[in-house]
């Protein structure tokens, strides 16, 4: 007992420093590439909109990981139904539209392709979740939505006179409340929450070098690559909603003697949860749109 105690605890300390080299390679990363798209191209759009995507997610990353701590049966409810709610809005209102809008068959095309890719991946990687990797799934997931939109976004915005206000709203409401989910279900399975360091930066790290070589994919391209990442953030946001059944991982299963009374009122909860967190990205849209 004592030697699989002491094999467990070296097995956490090497994923949650595998965790911190992955984080500190994003953040390096997106430094240089920050230096080399403001020397090579003076494009001062791009490097102000990964920073914004890192500095989101990093914003909601401590507040998850902070509240894996917690103890109350509704913590994790109403966190996970928050982040999961305003996800799922900011994906409809912000990244949907936005894939469409490149090329309306090939955007659906990719969203279709990314949600059911997410899926797909989520479930047969479902072995991996007991390996001491760096990252979960969730971020992973959150890694390959970051890279594609990225490519879109250093094709689009490179060219953009100027950044607007609704696309600081799209990426604080889906990056901020990503970075807080990721980071609880890091905290949980006991991985380095620095993980996330890679996701937040994907974003500039795909983007700036395609700011700097001029890459212009077709309408087509674009629409089916800003759908795949649209796609797959959508899986991760619907995967977060708090289902409160036996083996959830987004709401607790100890109920004590009575159950299922219990379980409908988390159920309620999580309702209520979601709903406020759409709510809150709807009115941010409607006051900047």
């Amino acid at each position: 007992m004592a030697e699989h105690t002491r094999h467990s605890g070296a097995t956490d300390r090497t994923t949650a420093a595998s965790g911190r080299i992955v984080g500190a390679i994003g953040l390096v990363a997106l430094i240089l590439l920050s230096v080399a798209a403001t020397l090579a191209a003076g494009n001062w759009k791009l490097v102000a909109v990964s920073w914004t995507a890192f500095a989101a997610m990093a914003v909601g990353a401590p507040l998850g990981a902070r509240a894996a701590d917690g103890t109350h049966p509704l913590e994790p409810v109403w966190g996970y139904g928050l982040a999961s709610g305003a996800m799922v809005t900011s994906a409809a209102l912000f990244l949907v539209p936005q894939a469409l809008g490149q090329h309306g068959q090939f955007g659906s095309l990719g969203v279709a392709a990314g949600f059911i890719g997410g899926y797909v991946g989520h479930t047969l990687g479902h072995r991996a979740a007991h390996l001491p990797l760096p990252m979960d799934h969730t971020a992973a997931e959150l890694t390959v939505h970051a890279l594609a939109a990225g490519l879109i976004i250093g094709a689009i915005y490179a060219a953009m006179p100027s950044l607007t206000s609704v696309l600081g709203v799209a990426l604080v409401s889906h990056k901020a409340p990503a970075g807080y989910a990721a980071a609880r279900r890091l905290a949980e399975s006991n991985r380095s929450v620095a993980a996330l360091g890679l996701p937040a930066a994907a974003v500039g790290i795909v983007a700036l070098p395609v700011g700097i070589v001029g890459f212009d994919p077709t309408d087509a391209v674009r629409g089916l690559l800003f759908g795949v990442g649209a796609g797959v953030f959508l899986h991760v946001a619907v995967d977060l909603l708090p289902e409160c059944t036996s083996g959830s991982e987004t709401c607790p299963t100890e109920l004590g003697s009575d159950a299922h009374r219990s379980r409908d009122q988390l159920r309620a909860h999580a309702a209520g949860s979601a709903v406020v967190g759409a709510a809150a990205v709807t009115l941010a849209w409607l006051f900047v749109a």
